[in-house]
């Protein structure tokens, strides 16, 4: 069985969020043992939330839960990619499908990609 080496970063590791049928990066978040053990039970993303310093089961608050379909882990088994289905079509706690929307232009402008699909202030109370 597959062993990730949660020690070698201080018991967190890097999970990326990819749209399983896209190829999107939706985001980048972390898990401890507790939520890599909760996604293989449950088949949805969970994750270890740093802010607030507990495991964080995604779309709890807003509904858009993640459907883990396939999971790849990097040579040095410290860092996942999360093949999921994206339910609700947003990832970012923005309201964007991906955490990914705004893009650095070369005269350091910033242009901001896509549509929100959601308002947060509706869904979290915040913005």
């Amino acid at each position: 069985m597959l062993k990730l080496d949660f020690a070698k970063c201080g018991g967190l590791i890097p999970a990326i969020a990819q749209d399983w049928k896209t190829n999107e990066v939706l985001m980048l978040a972390y898990i401890n043992e507790e939520a890599w053990n909760e996604t293989l039970k449950t088949g949805h993303g969970v994750y270890f939330s740093r802010s607030r310093q507990k495991l964080w089961h995604k779309g709890e608050s807003s509904g858009n839960v993640q459907i883990v379909h396939e999971i790849l882990v990097d040579c040095d088994e410290d860092t996942v990619i999360f093949k999921v289905e994206q339910i609700g079509g947003a990832a970012c706690h923005t309201g964007h499908a991906s955490c990914f929307f705004r893009r650095l232009n070369a005269d350091g402008s910033v242009t901001e990609l896509g549509e929100k699909l959601f308002d947060p202030e509706k869904v979290y109370g915040h913005k």
